[in-house]
């Protein structure tokens, strides 16, 4: 038997976008562990609330006067982003687009003491260059933010060399950049690197619920369907989409980091693993989670040329 981790990428469910699983339709294959003595959901994030830790969302910017979102802490701007050597510079938190709103609420939802802040990159259409992508990632990567969110892919391959510099200098300062990948079955960057946290979309309610993908390229699937979020001058909506998985598991990650600040992106990946829902435990699976009917995508992934 071909283990599953040797496994092609599942195919592409209509309602679901790409690279996501409709998880309360389609179950996932239990994934046999040895589980850490200890290592629960409980014990990874019960009673945190995400204080003490640095978020910044590379986005369209964030709405910071948004009653789901505010405060932010932080809002920059890259300007310039046609030139050789763009800028950045600091910018009122405002976002026409509504991208980088949606997910900054979603990650004060699931993180609400967490600090957060926005570097734009993309325009008011959520389109960018892929010189802002590589100037406002690395302004955030240096910045030392503890965790990255970037709900943005580039299909250039040009920017591969750069993007895989600043991942890896992420992983390596302890910058936990989680990134969602892209909505259609394309080759994009830099969700497919090894040294990040991609995540893709399932279909369930739940925002804590995860499910771990031992079937590359994308390593977790999170709630991305129908999802409740913020939008620009206050008000509220229901998006679908990858953008949308990512920041529920970048809140996660800061609550987990809010507990336990000692550890590194390679135990942190070990504890989302080792809380995924279709981890088995001595045997026995998690409970069943709640089941939601798959809606048709209404919102999508930035991207950058």
């Amino acid at each position: 038997m071909t283990p599953l981790w040797h496994s092609p990428p599942p195919e592409h469910f209509p309602g679901v976008p790409a690279w996501g699983v409709p998880t309360s339709q389609q179950p996932l294959p239990a994934l046999a562990t040895t589980h850490l003595a200890g290592v629960t959901a409980e014990w990874a994030w019960g009673g945190a609330d995400g204080s003490g830790i640095r978020v910044c969302i590379v986005d369209s910017g964030v709405d910071g006067s948004h009653p789901l979102v505010a405060p932010i802490d932080e809002a920059m701007t890259v300007v310039s982003e046609n030139s050789d050597s763009p800028g950045i510079v600091p910018t009122e938190a405002t976002d026409t687009a509504g991208h980088g709103t949606a997910c900054a609420g979603i990650i004060r939802s699931i993180a609400p003491k967490a600090s957060l802040s926005s570097m734009r990159v993309l325009t008011d259409s959520i389109a960018g260059t892929g010189r802002a992508l590589l100037t406002g990632l690395g302004w955030a990567i240096d910045s030392a933010f503890d965790v990255i969110n970037l709900s943005l892919s580039t299909t250039k391959p040009e920017f591969l060399p750069a993007l895989h510099e600043l991942a890896d200098r992420a992983y390596f300062r302890r910058s936990i950049l989680v990134v969602s990948a892209h909505n259609m079955p394309i080759r994009s960057f830099p969700w497919s690197f090894a040294s990040v946290i991609s995540v893709a979309s399932h279909d369930q309610p739940d925002p804590f619920l995860h499910y771990y993908n031992p079937s590359p390229p994308v390593e977790f699937y999170a709630r991305g369907l129908s999802v409740p979020v913020a939008s620009p001058g206050g008000g509220r909506t229901r998006n679908s989409g990858n953008s949308f998985a990512a920041p529920h598991i970048a809140g996660l990650c800061a609550l987990i980091l809010s507990k336990h600040r000692w550890l590194t992106p390679f135990q942190l990946r070990s504890v989302l693993y080792q809380t995924a829902r279709n981890v088995t435990r001595n045997g026995a699976r998690h409970a069943p989670a709640e089941l939601l009917t798959a809606e048709l995508p209404s919102g999508s992934a930035g991207t950058t040329d």
